[in-house]
């Protein structure tokens, strides 16, 4: 895989659960938005704070985000990466997701998602992801059965 240099890049993590992912990202030097719904914030937030050093907090925001729903709270397309680690698996959240997507996504942003297919509605996912959005898949783990997809609006060289 080749490396992404995350300094000073503007991430929002969707659906962060631990907030693992965003608590590295914000380690490897991002601006890190770190999402998920509400009631996942109290135990979110308390891992950033544990696992972050003081000085790198600032960088690292936890932000309520129900797919689909108050997007007005995220300005469009303010974004260098979207990351999603393994938040495809509920089939009724799909549209939302999508539609969260298009409201975070410039023509500059690079959406990575991490995920296994598990079942024929991810299919389905990445069939309406590909509807909308370049898509191709950048890593496949076959240990684990983790793909990662990368999507961009429209085609548009790499230069990250």
């Amino acid at each position: 895989m080749e490396g992404i240099d995350l300094k000073d890049r503007s991430v929002i993590e969707l659906g962060a659960g631990t907030g693992l992912l965003g608590i590295v990202v914000t380690l490897l030097g991002a601006h890190v938005t770190i999402t998920d719904r509400a009631a996942a914030l109290e135990f979110l937030e308390s891992n950033v704070q544990a696992n972050l050093p003081p000085e790198l907090r600032p960088r690292a925001v936890v932000k309520e985000l129900t797919w689909g729903k108050d997007l007005d709270n995220f300005t469009p397309g303010a974004f260098d990466f979207i990351l999603g680690a393994d938040i495809v698996y509920l089939e009724e959240t799909f549209a939302e997701l999508l539609q969260t997507l298009e409201h975070l996504c410039s023509e500059r942003t690079v959406i990575l998602l991490s995920c296994r297919i598990r079942y024929e509605r991810d299919l389905k996912f990445l069939k309406m992801l590909r509807e909308r959005f370049s898509v191709s898949e950048v890593h496949y783990d076959s240990s684990k059965d983790v793909h990662i997809y990368k999507a961009q609006r429209g085609s548009r060289r790499d230069d990250f």
